[in-house]
């Protein structure tokens, strides 16, 4: 099962995150958390990546656009997914331990290479 979503055309109004549909990495879902009607994921990535994921930032894992919740110092970050999100995604199959394809921010990647991190 993936995720696909149509791209948006010329004209279209603009009302979340910009992604290219790139593959950057993998994360790994580390634990699964209900909280009320939603259910808290965190996730562990390389830190290569982790340096681009920012608390109310965006990241792209398996093709669905998501805000980050929380981000912690040891490579781990979370995500809210309310049950519309889960129900109509892949994430209705997650489980802890899986692989989950990673697009990082790509306001992220140009502002790291405009201060000549790379």
């Amino acid at each position: 099962m993936i995720n696909l979503e149509f791209a948006m055309k010329l004209g279209d109004e603009f009302g979340g995150h910009m992604v290219s549909g790139h593959v950057d990495g993998c994360a790994k879902i580390s634990q699964i958390e209900q909280i009320k009607d939603s259910h808290k994921f965190t996730f562990t990535t390389d830190k290569n990546f982790s340096k681009f994921i920012s608390e109310k930032g965006s990241v792209t894992l398996n093709g669905t656009s998501l805000t980050v919740n929380e981000v912690e110092e040891k490579g781990s970050f979370s995500v809210n997914l309310i049950s519309h999100t889960i129900e109509n995604t892949s994430f209705k199959l997650a489980k802890i331990g899986d692989a989950v394809n990673l697009e990082i921010d790509m306001i992220a990647r140009y502002l790291d290479r405009l201060v000549g991190n790379k």
